[in-house]
């Protein structure tokens, strides 16, 4: 098969057949094809898109491009939970040990940042000595062991699609449904899932900003698990401002930890519990969303969930004194000046894609995909929309390696929040519920 063939099909509003996306995605694992081409194709599936069968058809190659886990001996359910990407968004890090820890098998896979919103791996790695790169059998033998592992996606898993999660965040073509829903479902369809819970954003920050967009990914991510027997839920959740009050890697991951222990932002423990509920639900360890939320609440209150954190971290190499001094374990910013508000007012808007481009800025993300990443950087919001301010008032703190960063910094947070002399009404966090059975408003 030549790819140009590919290409030029795509870029004309053609189809591709499942036996070609089989051949691409197993040549592409192992190298027959180069970048510049995958992302000529990549390039051409954004303007043109892809159909149901071609995205799933994409999917399956992508799957059965690598190995899977394996977990019908457990005798339990496996559930996972993906978020579509967001600003502040650690959710997963404090979810996996707290649904483990309820009980359900959780083989959490996450990714690293793409495009203005961060990665889960980015931030565990910001731990001392915490390894996301475990081999399939390890993961597998944790998960026995534990309940859960923080995983990445391996060369084992979804190999296609591993390159391509890289490509497209160099080329520009992250936003694309069809690309999105079969790198997403093609690696959790991997980790052999009895159910699989979907946090899809909507809003200023999110990769789907349109309520309308972001409605019709969540519904091909649930078709795409119905055709393959595994149910999927998702909550369509806002991302008009940044989840809590940490943006940032290690910010993030000591964010988490304030959840576990029971405390935390309000939005960032609310939303993790409505996740939660619903993964309890999705693996029958809870009759109904109420029931699984008490549970759910009494794990955090008990300090069950942090417990299984800190095993969780001590079993992947991390240090577990992170989970009792988090300052001094993880990496501290050198400069880290505050931001006060300039005029007093309600504040209107806090600018998530401002603030995610803020820490790539920062050296927080990537721009390209040799970049590394410091884990130190990035913001503390200290307001949120609607909050009525004083002149002279803290809203922000930036953390930044120089004083070149910190001054980038200031200049970011001036930018993303805006005040002025109206009350606000926010969105809810949560407004929709997507299944096999349609769309309920919540």
């Amino acid at each position: 098969m030549h790819l140009i063939d590919l290409i030029t099909r795509k870029r004309d509003g053609g189809r591709i057949s499942p036996d070609e996306w089989r051949t691409f995605a197993a040549g592409y694992a192992t190298g027959e094809f180069p970048d510049y081409q995958v992302a000529a194709l990549l390039m051409a599936i954004f303007f043109q898109g892809l159909d149901d069968d071609e995205t799933y058809a994409l999917m399956e190659a992508m799957l059965d491009s690598g190995g899977r886990l394996d977990f019908a001996h457990l005798g339990r359910p496996v559930i996972d939970k993906h978020s579509t990407g967001g600003v502040g968004d650690k959710v997963s890090i404090v979810l996996a040990p707290l649904v483990a820890a309820c009980g359900l098998a959780v083989p959490m896979m996450s990714g690293r940042g793409l495009g203005h919103t961060g990665g889960t791996l980015d931030k565990l790695e910001s731990i001392p000595g915490f390894n996301t790169r475990l081999s399939l059998a390890e993961a597998r033998a944790q998960v026995e062991r534990l309940g859960c592992a923080l995983i990445g996606q391996t060369g084992e898993i979804a190999p296609a699609d591993k390159k391509l999660y890289a490509l497209r965040d160099a080329t520009a073509t992250v936003e694309a449904i069809p690309l999105i829903a079969a790198s997403i479902m093609s690696k959790k369809l991997a980790e052999g899932l009895s159910g699989l819970v979907l946090d899809v954003k909507t809003g200023a920050g999110a990769f789907m900003p349109e309520l309308e967009r972001a409605t019709r990914l969540a519904q091909t991510m649930v078709a795409i698990g119905a055709r393959r027997g595994c149910p999927v839920v998702a909550l369509l959740t806002s991302m008009d401002q940044p989840l809590g009050d940490a943006c940032g890697n290690a910010l993030e991951v000591e964010e988490s930890i304030d959840v576990l222990r029971g405390g935390g932002p309000a939005d960032t423990r609310e939303l993790t519990l409505a996740l939660g509920a619903e993964m309890m639900v999705l693996g029958s360890a809870a009759r109904d969303v109420g029931e699984a939320r008490a549970r759910l609440e009494d794990a955090l209150d008990t300090g069950d969930a942090l417990e299984k954190f800190r095993q969780i971290v001590e079993a992947q190499g991390g240090d577990p004194r992170v989970v009792d001094e988090p300052r001094d374990v993880l990496p501290q910013a050198a400069e880290q000046p505050m931001y006060f508000a300039h005029r007093a007012g309600f504040i209107q808007r806090i600018e998530p894609r401002v603030i995610g481009r803020g820490i790539i800025a920062l050296g927080g993300g990537r721009t390209t995909m040799e970049d590394t990443v410091d884990p130190s950087v990035g913001f503390r919001i200290l307001v949120s929309p609607g909050n009525r301010i004083m002149r002279g008032q803290p809203l922000a703190a930036v953390f930044a390696r120089d004083a070149a960063g910190a001054g980038r910094g200031l200049a970011c947070v001036k930018e993303a929040i805006v005040i002025g002399e109206d009350e606000i009404t926010l969105p809810p966090l949560v407004s929709h519920r997507v299944t096999a059975g349609g769309v309920e408003t919540l």
